[in-house]
């Protein structure tokens, strides 16, 4: 497809921003966003070509304003605050869209956003797209790789990603000595991580990873420094992804403090396709 003129719906953290100038240095003419009251970052906005404004609860007036600017494609990138979802004030458009999903979850609300772009002629397209940089590969990253205790609990959550990826629930889950500590549901990451923690205290893994068929237009699994704080706060010793299918926010920072804590980080092959990294 063409990529002349695409735009962001950018949540909040530094995702759209490397997004938009990865896509930039690609060869992208025009790269625009759409900018969420309270969460999407300055930077994000100063990196965009223009900037349009909403509030999370009138996402489909950003729709229409999308459709009616003729972008050729948009990417749904960077964080929202899951209780956005419960607390937040919207209109009755989007109250009617959400009372249609009898199951919600980041595949079930975010598979309705792409629904009501493509019905305006604007594509979701793979947020993964143009992150060239940020999509580790397999391999070791850090100084020390795994040791066989932890080699045994990341095969174990290797095993239950699998069994319950289905489910929409486990990108994130968390082992000790063959315990499953905590599964992410829809918390998040660091929050499942925390959770894990207070049970397990030092020595679990952290596992990563997208389901089998995970629809890599939203919510692609992303570990950045905070997530590495977190880990190293809930005593976890190892943290394991699936290669070519995670962005790492501040690579160097990551590993480096990893390095400096004693986490190792490694990435596994899973057989199953890397993400995407051109429309």
């Amino acid at each position: 497809m063409t990529c002349d003129k695409l735009v962001v719906i950018a949540g909040s953290g530094q995702y759209p921003r490397l997004l938009i100038e990865g896509a930039k240095r690609a060869g992208v003419r025009r790269m625009d966003c759409i900018a969420v009251k309270g969460s999407t970052a300055r930077a994000t906005c100063a990196a965009a070509d223009n900037v349009h404004w909403i509030s999370i609860g009138t996402i489909a007036e950003g729709i229409r304003w999308c459709g009616a600017n003729g972008y050729e494609g948009a990417f749904l990138a960077g964080q929202v605050n899951p209780l956005s979802l419960f607390r937040g004030r919207f209109d009755e458009e989007v109250k009617r869209w959400l009372s249609e999903l009898k199951v919600k979850n980041a595949h079930s609300i975010f598979g309705k956003l792409a629904e009501k772009f493509a019905d305006v002629g604007v594509p979701i397209l793979p947020a993964s797209c143009f992150m060239d940089e940020h999509i580790p590969g397999e391999g070791t990253l850090t100084k020390r790789g795994l040791t066989s205790d932890e080699e045994s609990d990341v095969r174990h959550a290797v095993n239950v990603v699998r069994d319950i990826g289905h489910l929409d629930v486990g990108q994130t889950v968390m082992v000790k000595s063959g315990m499953v500590l905590s599964v992410e549901a829809f918390e998040g990451t660091n929050a499942a991580v925390k959770r894990g923690g207070r049970l397990g205290g030092r020595g679990s893994i952290v596992f990563k990873a997208a389901r089998e068929g995970h629809d890599m237009r939203f919510d692609i699994p992303v570990v950045g420094l905070k997530t590495l704080k977190v880990l190293h706060w809930a005593g976890a010793t190892a943290l394991a992804f699936q290669a070519g299918r995670l962005v790492m926010l501040n690579r160097k920072e990551v590993i480096d403090y990893a390095d400096a804590h004693g986490i190792a980080i490694v990435g596994i092959a899973s057989g199953l396709e890397p993400a995407p990294l051109r429309p």
